[in-house]
């Protein structure tokens, strides 16, 4: 790690806002007596959030203060942690491109050369405004979504050139930008769409419960019996799973090759299916969108690019459409997708349902 030092230009004084003063003692507030020093980063990033998105070294001087530190311990954790800025950086953004592995191999280099040329050639240059800056980092941690970088306490990942050109142009015009993922894709699932834990099969005596997130916690859920398996606790405890082998199936009777035809259903049958989850059928569907075009069905909460080109690709293109799903009809879009119960558990159909009329007004 390069030598980081203190800027040679420095401000005569520092002060915590009323507001942000108030928040420290409140930080601080949170440790037992003597042991205050534990919120000496979260004190210098309220600081450096304060200060222009960088760290002047009155603010060390006060933070080590407030917390009764030696002087020389603040500039330690100021001067170690990267995420402090120890020279003015751009006002609107300081601009935090991953250069490690994941990131080059996907296009860091082209993201660079992004920043040198709409920002300054070199790192830690002011634009000529003051609103911009960059700097190449080590590893951030979201290498799945490469390339990424970060500005301020915000990533945003899965970019290409001509995002990062967007993105740059959208801060400078003040306007809202969204974190996180810039090509449709939902926070780390993969791109091609999932290709484990698609399915469930067997039932409660021969099948693997699947993992699922639930209310922010995580539950092993047995998607025939549909209930959670909690050590044998609640209604899991009435379907034990048992340690006998399950009976041989029999062998069905052989029919007569001339009766085998009119013993088989008829194509065009409409009857449901039966699925793990209970009768499925297929609802209404549409060959194209409508002429006032298709709703943009990542607005749904949980519907990213690629879950919205296969909802296209099953005739699915308007929000009303999966407004009007009855349970029979989820079931058959669930077995369709590639992680069956989202549905329920992202709850698609209110979201829908307030998109609709939003569409309507």
């Amino acid at each position: 790690m390069a030598v980081r030092r203190l800027h040679e230009e420095q401000p005569e004084s520092f002060a915590f806002t009323p507001d942000n003063e108030n928040w420290a003692k409140e930080q601080i507030g949170k440790y037992p007596e003597g042991r205050q020093a534990s919120a000496v980063i979260p004190l210098l990033w309220r600081a450096q959030e304060q200060h222009e998105g960088w760290l002047p070294e009155p603010a060390i001087r006060a933070v080590a203060e407030m917390l009764d530190m030696p002087y020389i311990r603040v500039l330690e954790v100021a001067t170690f942690y990267t995420m402090f800025q120890l020279q003015p950086v751009g006002k609107k953004a300081h601009i935090q491109v991953c250069g490690t592995t994941p990131c080059m191999l996907r296009g860091a280099n082209d993201l660079k050369d992004v920043c040198r040329r709409k920002i300054a050639e070199n790192q830690f240059e002011l634009s000529e405004d003051g609103n911009f800056s960059w700097e190449e980092m080590e590893c951030l941690g979201a290498c799945v979504n490469a390339p990424m970088l970060q500005i301020f306490k915000d990533t945003y990942e899965d970019l290409t050139p001509e995002k990062l050109e967007q993105l740059i142009d959208d801060i400078a015009a003040g306007k809202a930008v969204t974190p996180g993922p810039q090509n449709g894709r939902h926070f780390s699932v993969a791109e091609g769409g999932l290709t484990s834990l698609v399915d469930f099969d067997g039932g409660p005596e021969g099948g693997v419960p699947q993992p699922q997130v639930i209310n922010g916690a995580t539950q092993t859920i047995n998607s025939v019996a549909g209930f959670a398996l909690n050590g044998g606790e609640g209604t899991a405890a009435k379907t034990k799973t048992s340690s006998k082998k399950p009976a041989a199936k029999k062998a069905p009777a052989k029919t007569p090759a001339k009766k085998a035809d009119s013993l088989a259903a008829p194509k065009s049958a409409a009857a449901p299916q039966a699925t793990d989850d209970g009768p499925a059928k297929k609802p209404k569907m549409l060959k194209k969108a409508r002429a006032s075009g298709a709703d943009d069905l990542k607005l749904i909460k949980g519907i990213g690019k690629v879950l919205e080109d296969k909802l296209h690709g099953l005739g699915v293109f308007h929000f009303d459409q999966i407004a009007a799903w009855t349970d029979e009809e989820v079931n058959w879009v669930n077995d369709h997708l590639s992680f069956k119960g989202r549905i329920q558990r992202e709850e698609w159909i209110p979201q829908a349902k307030a998109l609709a009329e939003e569409t309507k007004a």
